[in-house]
Parts: C-alpha cells; structure tokens; sequence
C-alpha cells in the first residue's frame, strides 16, 4: 500500500521515528517502534544472504486461515515466477511446483496448510531470526468527489510537472523544472497547502478534516466515506521527494507530548486541541502524497495484487521474497502464525522486521495502531534453496 502503496509504506512509527526519509515507493503505514526494537548492528547486511541463512525448526502450524493464506501465496505467484528475488535465496523457477499446486482449482480444500508447507517448502531462519511486528491498516475518512462546504482539503493526483529524473543531467531525484528552466525541488507540504496546486485541476476529492487526510497520507492509502453513503478508494500515486519529519518526535522534543502520550491518539488529540500550532507543526513533515483512485478489489500491496486483512505483511524484500510465507511467534498472539509477504513499507527495513495488515475500520485501526510484537520469524523457501546455497 504505502506501498504498493503505500509506505510504505505502522503510521505511529512515522510519527515517532526519528531518522526515517520518506520512501520513494508507496510505504504501507508504519506503527509504533517499540521500546525493545532491537538496536541494528554498525554494518547492516544488504540481503538475507549476506545476513546468514540457515536451517529451522518448523513451528506449530495455525490452520485457522490456512485457505487464506494458500490463497494469498496463489495471488503472488505471477510475480514470484518472474521477479529477481533480491534476498539472494532463491530463483523464479524454484517456486514452480508449489505454485502450480496452489493454481489448480482442483487442488482447493485438499491439503491443510501444514501439509503444503511440509510438501513443498524449507524453513529458514535469517539473521538471529528475532522479529519485531508493526500494524497498519486502511484508514476511513469522511470525503466529498466535489468541493463544497465542509471539505476543505484537497486530495491531489500525481502533477503532471513531478519529475522523477533531472532531465538536465540525467540524475534520478524528483522535482520541476521553474520558470527560469532550472531543475529544482518540487513543492513541498507548506507550499502546496499554500495553493501552489491549486486550480489545476489536480483534485480527484476532497476531505472533511485535514488531520485525518495527513493521516491517511503517511498510511498511502485508504478509504473517504461519500456523503451519499459511497465509498470512493484511494492509494498512492507519488511523492513530492522532499524529506519526512516524524512530528510525534517534534512534538516530545519540544516537550509538547510526555512519552506516554506519544502514540498516535495522542498526537491526534494534540492537533486538535491546538490548531493553529498543529497546522504549523504539520506542515513542517515536507514531504507529501499524491493519490490515484482505485478500482476493484484492494488496496495493492507492492507486488500489485490486493492484501488481505489477517494475512498479508509487509517486509524487506532484502530479506523476505515477496510472495513467500512467513511464519511468526511473537509475544503478541494476534500477530503469530502464518502470513504472507504481499508489501513493503518505508519503515519496514533490515532483517526480521514486519508490518502485519489489519484491512479497514476501527477494529483494524485499534489493533494496528496499538501493535508492538516481539518474537522470532520463519520464512519458508522452496525445497532445494539450502543445498543450492550450500547451507547444512
């Protein structure tokens, strides 16, 4: 989703993280970063090859949405059969067998999901295999196709003058070409909030509460409630390219939130209760989003097909081949079992780290917002991948 969209990519992690830029793909919303994440080593291994591979033991097996999650893997295998999996572990052709069994209608309802793991793939852990989980979910504001009176924020498709290479020297970094011809920035949040996009033509809706649009754009996607009693689904289109702030750091820096308030209910009841220093505060996070609005089932995750709530998690596709199961057992029960690598997220980065998808509503706002689970993760890889990489 953020992503995909989409991140993006646990939304109280973006607000609290103090040195995570803005992806420059869709980030799936990030979460709170835990008190006992654990602290990264000085050298960061650039793949789950170079962070180590080696055998696990295969847990205990949740059947209790075993067909969701054969589903899931069944929807990722188009990109699994064709992608360059940058954890180094494995080649499109070794997920052939599982993904042909998984394809064939007549093999749905015959297998537990534990059987189809033992028949076709391998455990392995990465790294130390200690794991630390996220939530995100799609958020839900109230919005408007059409201007009017009460919805006063504007929800901006992707510019058409955005660039995301200098056309002057060929340097990948987005910006606009200005009045004088020069490459430059492109506008960032104060700037746009200030009209620079306005009467464009830009507008694909409009939202009810600025403070719930900000939201929604670190999350990279989600839903405005129509005044008809429709829904009109959005995600990610772009990012205008300038920096991220975490303003739950700003706001503790400058000692406007004590550490227990500092999750996102909290910063929420701070914007509201101060308006116009909310405002100021908001617009100094530079970086923006820009939506496109979706149709069909969804949202996408980054593999370009639709996650799904209680199975799809975000990862580093570093580390985790995206469409691969995970298997997690976290101190979180809510978190641990099977799950499906469908997403990516800004924040979602290094070995073992994930960003559990909870779908749409306050249930999923809840859990996903409140979400901090520490634990262990198997990833399971097609049999073979050991011995090829000559793993014992």
């Amino acid at each position: 989703m953020r992503r995909g969209a989409i991140t993006a990519l646990s939304l109280a992690m973006m607000l609290l993280a103090s040195c995570v830029p803005k992806p420059s793909v869709a980030p799936p919303g990030q979460a709170q970063r835990p008190s006992a994440t654990p602290t990264p080593s000085a050298t960061i291994p650039y793949n789950a090859v170079a962070a180590g591979v080696r055998p696990a033991a295969l847990p205990a097996i949740d059947e209790s949405r075993a067909q969701q999650v054969i589903d899931a893997f069944r929807t990722s295998c188009p990109q699994l059969l064709k992608r360059t999996d940058a954890t180094g572990m494995t080649q499109p052709a070794d997920w052939s067998a599982a993904c042909a069994f998984a394809s064939d209608p007549a093999n749905r309802g015959t297998i537990s999901l534990s059987g189809f793991i033992q028949r076709f793939f391998e455990p392995v852990q990465v790294g130390s295999g200690e794991a630390f989980a996220t939530g995100y979910f799609e958020p839900q504001i109230r919005g408007s196709r059409t201007p009017g009176p009460g919805y006063p924020a504007p929800v901006y498709a992707k510019p058409p003058d955005l660039l995301e290479t200098n056309p002057l020297t060929g340097e990948k970094g987005r910006g606009r070409i200005d009045e004088r011809g020069a490459y430059v920035l492109y506008y960032d949040r104060g700037a746009i909030y200030d009209g620079a996009l306005a009467n464009r033509g830009l507008e694909i809706g409009w939202a009810a509460d600025p403070i719930e649009l900000f939201f929604l754009q670190i999350q990279g996607s989600g839903r405005l409630l129509l005044p008809d009693g429709g829904v009109m689904r959005i995600g990610y289109a772009g990012q205008n390219g300038r920096e991220y702030v975490a303003i739950g750091r700003t706001l503790r820096e400058r000692g406007l939130l004590q550490p227990g308030q500092a999750n996102m209910q909290g910063i929420i009841a701070w914007l509201r209760a101060n308006p116009e220093e909310g405002r100021a505060i908001m617009r100094e996070n530079k970086s923006y989003i820009f939506f496109r609005e979706l149709t069909g089932p969804g949202p996408l995750g980054a593999l370009g097909v639709p996650v799904s709530p209680r199975v799809t998690v975000a990862a580093d596709p570093a580390f985790v081949p995206l469409g691969a199961m995970v298997l997690l057992a976290m101190d979180r029960p809510e978190a641990s079992g099977p799950w499906v690598a469908q997403d990516t997220g800004g924040a979602i980065k290094g070995t073992n780290r994930f960003d559990t998808f909870w779908g749409a509503g306050e249930d999923a706002a809840r859990i996903a917002g409140g979400m901090q689970a520490g634990g262990s993760a198997v990833v399971l890889v097609p049999r073979g991948t050991l011995a090829r990489l000559g793993v014992r």
